[in-house]
């Protein structure tokens, strides 16, 4: 049996799956937490990496890493972390991403040189937060990673000069043309003041080097990147993936690029694009509204489908915790249509129907940029629920399907390493099991009650 490593390096913790390259069945794996904040010490994701990994990763023949996308990893000229990274969830550069957005020629330009309007998640909107409130490391940086690219480097032992990545990490910098496949250097110089050295985008299924012990390295990718390529979404498809935050993204043909700023243009793994929106809120505004309502899983989901559709006129704006998509930053959670025949099932369903609007919000900004959602997927900690899997088909207006619970993440870059260990053009074609279906159907007042209280709070300002 020929085994492969899938490494999932999350903001959370770091999953390790070992895996038959052939079939793709799951044969060990291992894990380790990582701590919580906005920025992490590199070493911390590497010793994290020891821990799950253990001889995981000594028993395979090939490896690669998916990784949180965005963050910053500036090294010294000795290759030396200059400074703890700044992730993804480091909202500290908003300034300096309004401010680039402007001197780069507005919305629309962005869009169309990156496939991206900055937000305060891109690194190029870090660099330049490091260059005006520390221009000392600023200048003190000589190379530029992402958190998959500097964990490739350390499994193979190698010195920056020689670092890789893959499209879809590339695509989250805010410096490199999902279009055209180059480095944008005058942003980079724009952004930190200087050149550095970034790494080489090596090609999807190319080995890229081996660590001291023999084992072939993959390229690696991005999360949902790996996420994709674990399912093995093909044009069309698309995924909503119901964590913490919320993601929705599929794979397109051609490269997007929205200039209101809703749509990130990424690329995928296989050389094909990856369309995302993402939301700040998901199923952490379940977890809220289960607390209020002093009820278990099971028991929350009860009540929500108890409700009818449309929660007795009760409407959740699910603005918790401010807003991504859409761009309402500052914003609070809406609760509207609140009467003496309000019940407890109603705030239930509302809560359900109100967050999975919002990412019914993100499938038609997908479909604006020309992805036509043919079948949706539905992942993430809140698809297990059972109101969720029942009320989001009748939100979306479309067949939802949930498939099997597994570690996509990781087990996309399992299929990775496999690929790249096989030589083939194409991905093998693991059975990933059969999915639960579920049937659409439109609840026209569901959809009508959010939207009309989205737009009626368009213009509020809140302060936190």
């Amino acid at each position: 049996m020929t085994l492969v490593a899938g490494i999932d390096s999350s903001t959370r913790s770091t999953k390790v799956l070992l895996v038959d390259a052939e079939t793709g069945q799951v044969v060990d794996s291992g894990t380790a937490p990582h701590p919580d904040g906005t920025e992490c010490p590199p070493q911390v994701w590497w010793d994290a990496l020891q821990q799950a990994g253990g001889d995981l990763i000594d028993r395979a023949e090939a490896v690669a890493v998916s990784g949180q996308q965005h963050g910053l990893i500036a090294l010294d000229e000795h290759g030396e972390v200059i400074r703890p990274a700044l992730l993804w969830n480091d909202t500290r550069s908003a300034p300096q991403a309004a401010r680039l957005t402007g001197e780069g020629g507005g919305p629309g330009v962005w869009a169309q040189r990156t496939g991206s309007v900055p937000t305060a998640s891109f690194t190029v909107t870090k660099l330049a937060w490091l260059a005006e409130h520390e221009p000392d490391n600023a200048e003190r940086t000589a190379a530029v990673l992402l958190p998959h690219d500097w964990l490739t480097l350390k499994l193979r032992g190698v010195g920056f000069a020689e670092a890789t990545t893959d499209r879809s990490e590339a695509s989250g910098t805010g410096y490199w043309s999902p279009d055209t496949g180059v480095y944008l250097r005058d942003t980079v110089i724009g952004a930190l003041g200087h050149d550095a050295v970034l790494p080489r985008v090596a090609a999807p299924n190319e080995i890229v080097g081996h660590t001291p012990n023999g084992v072939a390295v993959a390229p690696g990718t991005g999360d949902n990147a790996g996420a994709a390529l674990g399912l093995r979404l093909e044009s069309g498809d698309v995924v909503i993936s119901l964590g913490t935050s919320g993601t929705v993204f599929g794979v397109a043909e051609a490269p997007a690029a929205d200039p209101t700023g809703l749509v990130a243009g990424f690329a995928d793994a296989t050389g094909r694009f990856l369309p995302l929106v993402c939301t700040l809120n998901a199923a952490g505004v379940l977890d809220t509204v289960r607390d209020l309502l002093n009820v278990d899983h099971a028991g929350f989901d009860a009540l929500a489908l108890a409700a009818a559709p449309g929660s007795g006129g009760l409407t959740l704006l699910p603005y918790l915790d401010g807003e991504r998509t859409p761009n309402r930053p500052n914003a609070t959670g809406v609760l509207s249509g609140l009467t003496t025949h309000t019940t407890r099932a109603d705030l239930a369903r509302a809560a359900v129907e109100g967050m999975l609007s919002a990412q019914a919000d993100g499938l038609a900004a997908l479909s604006a940029q020309g992805l036509r959602a043919g079948r949706v997927l539905l992942i993430g900690g809140a698809s297990s629920s059972e109101a969720v899997r029942r009320i989001a088909p009748h939100v979306f207006g479309l067949d939802v399907e949930v498939p099997p619970t597994a570690e996509y993440v990781a087990l996309g870059a399992a299929r990775q390493a496999a690929w790249a260990l096989s030589g083939r053009p194409h991905p093998p074609q693991w059975n990933t099991g059969a999915a639960t279906g579920f049937i659409g159907r439109a609840a026209t007042s569901v959809t009508e009650q959010y939207s009309t209280l989205r737009d009626e709070t368009a213009s509020w300002t809140s302060h936190r």
